[in-house]
Parts: C-alpha cells; structure tokens; sequence
C-alpha cells in the first residue's frame, strides 16, 4: 500500500485566528450538530459526508433525497445562514461580501472579499468550524438539520482543482503497480470531492476508512 500527500492549502494570515463570538465553543462547533442531525460518525455518517454523500452520488439529482425541501425553503435558509454569517463579520470587524443561493439541491453562503484567509484555517479547518455554526444557526431558526455549505474567499473551489489532482495521481499510481494508494486523513468535503473524480475513472475504486479526524480514502483497483 501506497501512502501520497495531498496538496497544503495556503496558510492563514496571522499567527492567530478570529476569536468566535461569545457561546461558539470547540463543543459548539463539533459535537452539537451531529447531535441536531441524529447522527454519529462512528456510525459510518460524517456530517459532511451525510450531507455530500461520502460516495459519489449516482442518483443524478445533486445529491438531493427523495422529498427534500424547496427550493424557496432551501434559499430562505441560505438568506438565514448569510444573516449569521453577515452578524459575524461584523463582530469580528471583517468585510467581505455575502451572496446567499441554491446550488445542487442545498443552500449555499459566498463569501468574498479580501484579508479573509484567517476565517479558513489551516486546511480549511476554521471555515469548517464556522459552516457548522452557521448550520446550527439555521436549525435553530427552521428546527431541521441544513446541509448549508459555507464557503470563503473562494476556498472550496480552488480546493476541488488541488483534490482532482491528488485524485488523479493515487489512480495513476494504482494503475501503474496494481496496489492501494491510501491517502492522508481529509475532511469529509475533501474526500467527496476525491470520490467524486475516483469514481468516474473505470478500473478503480475508493472507500472511506476510519473516523474523524482520522478518516481517509482508499484507492484501489477494481477486482
């Protein structure tokens, strides 16, 4: 079995990140949505991967299920989570701007404008933090758990093109010596996105392995 490395995200600006406001706690941010959604990730359901689908989704629809919710329900959560996310700036002292939409079937919350790298992390990891609070803060407001999905300065999107590549170079090397590539530990929208390029490419495989913060995928051909 092959071990690679995924491409490092640009770190933050600053030695620190933002303080969250008051009441955002490390608990807050992990543990209380699971628990809104009923869901544990030793069970297998990633909140992420619940969300996205930790496999490649083959129904066509967006990842959407059978009876979700309008669209006009889905924008009226993503105009909740960019009032929370526009009351957070403002706390913080940030500007950027918010565009709230509807994109595959979930509501989505843009945020785009400059000196925002901090609200990313390292690896994304504080932007992850902050989709969950933004999730939370939906839920409270409609009572239903949100697949929101929160994204800052861009990040997620130039992090897709950075997992394509991993994506693409674990199944040239499969093809080339015929064993597993497993790759680093991944968020849970990190390994969608790897998935999503793993299975389109015929003679290959991959799976999810282990929990948080843990979990990583597993390339390997197709018996």
């Amino acid at each position: 079995m092959t071990d690679t490395s995924i491409p490092r995200a640009e770190q933050p600006v600053g030695d620190t990140e933002p303080d969250l406001p008051a009441g955002s706690s490390a608990e807050a941010e992990t543990t209380e949505p699971a628990a809104v959604a009923g869901k544990s990730a030793d069970a297998g359901l990633d909140q992420e991967d619940d969300a996205d689908g930790d496999e490649a989704d083959p129904s066509g629809n967006g990842g959407r299920p059978a009876g979700a919710t309008s669209d006009e329900d889905l924008f009226r959560q993503s105009e909740i989570a960019a009032d929370y996310v526009e009351g957070l700036l403002d706390i913080l002292d940030y500007d950027g701007d918010i565009d709230e939409l509807v994109s595959a079937g979930r509501p989505v919350v843009e945020v785009v404008g400059g000196r925002l790298q901090a609200l990313v992390g390292q690896r994304g990891a504080t932007l992850e933090a902050l989709q969950e609070l933004t999730r939370l803060a939906v839920f409270r407001q409609t009572g239903s758990p949100s697949r929101l999905l929160l994204d800052v300065g861009g990040y997620r999107a130039n992090r897709r093109k950075e997992l394509s590549a991993v994506a693409k170079n674990a199944v040239e090397k499969v093809k080339q010596h015929g064993d597993a590539v497993r790759l680093e530990p991944m968020s849970a929208f990190e390994r969608k996105c790897v998935h999503d390029v793993v299975n389109a490419i015929s003679g290959v495989e991959s799976e999810s392995e282990g929990v948080e913060p843990n979990r990583r995928i597993v390339v390997r051909p197709v018996d």
